[in-house]
């Protein structure tokens, strides 16, 4: 067993459990960038890997009546056919398919987007919040179509990228269902749904052979501890010091990933 590849899983696992969604968009960079593992690899892994961990993770809170299913539905709704939209264009395409230097870029992008969600996801809920009280018809009646749509973006980053599922997501819903969905529910209901999308984006990449699986064992050993005594700090530390922190290494990472 490689003792960098579960070091790099307890990190991320570290960090999961600090933030609870956020943390896991690090694994794939983790490994593209200290372990060396090539991005359509990386992808592929830290598919499988969300999906075992989150299987775990939403159990838990399924058993806790912390998950809005419905609201699982809906994403669902359009995650999986934008997932499987990005598989057949990945499938379709020579270059998608033979070349993978558009993954780190593209990768690099949809982490700048999960820093700025990881900081202004407060001030969406606020707004959210507003917007559901002074005006709750309108957008009550949007609700549903928006999750759908929220879903099949998602669906297609998070089989493009592997990430997207978490912080993205979270931020999304916070605003669509601000007195619906508290922290609580927030996190179950992310989670929950992150399972199927997981599941049908990593037997995609499964068949175009992107899945490391003593990579995906390695990783796993390492992040069950780093989930659990992260889980155990989590209250020692203010979380808003938490998402900066993750916003700043989420933006530096994605730098680094960008500029090749």
């Amino acid at each position: 067993m490689d003792l960098a590849q579960s070091s790099a899983g307890f990190l991320v696992g570290l960090l999961v459990g600090f933030t609870g969604v956020g943390g896991g968009s690090l694994m794939a960079p983790v490994m593209i960038l200290l372990l060396g593992v090539s991005p359509a690899t990386a992808v592929g892994t830290d598919l499988w890997f969300a999906s075992i961990t989150k299987s775990v993770g939403g159990a838990i809170h399924r058993h806790k009546r912390a998950v809005d299913l419905k609201v699982v539905a809906l994403l669902c709704l359009g995650s999986i056919p934008g997932a499987l939209l990005a598989l057949g264009l990945i499938a379709a395409s020579p270059q998608m398919k033979g070349s993978h230097g558009w993954i780190s870029p593209l990768l690099g992008v949809v982490l700048l987007l999960t820093a700025a969600a990881t900081i202004f996801r407060s001030r969406l809920h606020h707004l959210g919040e507003r917007l559901r009280l002074h005006e709750p018809i309108p957008f009550k009646a949007l609700q549903k179509p928006l999750t759908v749509i929220v879903g099949f973006f998602i669906g297609i980053l998070v089989t493009l990228t592997s990430v997207g599922g978490g912080a993205l997501c979270a931020t999304a819903l916070i605003f669509l269902y601000p007195l619906r969905l508290n922290f609580r529910r927030l996190v179950g209901t992310d989670i929950v749904h992150a399972v199927p999308l997981t599941l049908a984006a990593g037997l995609g990449h499964l068949w175009l052979g992107n899945v490391e699986w003593r990579l995906l064992v390695a990783l796993l050993i390492g992040s069950l501890p780093g989930i659990i005594i992260g889980s155990l700090l989590v209250h020692k530390v203010r979380e808003v010091l938490i998402q900066r922190a993750l916003a700043i290494i989420l933006v530096v990472v994605a730098l680094r990933l960008i500029a090749g």
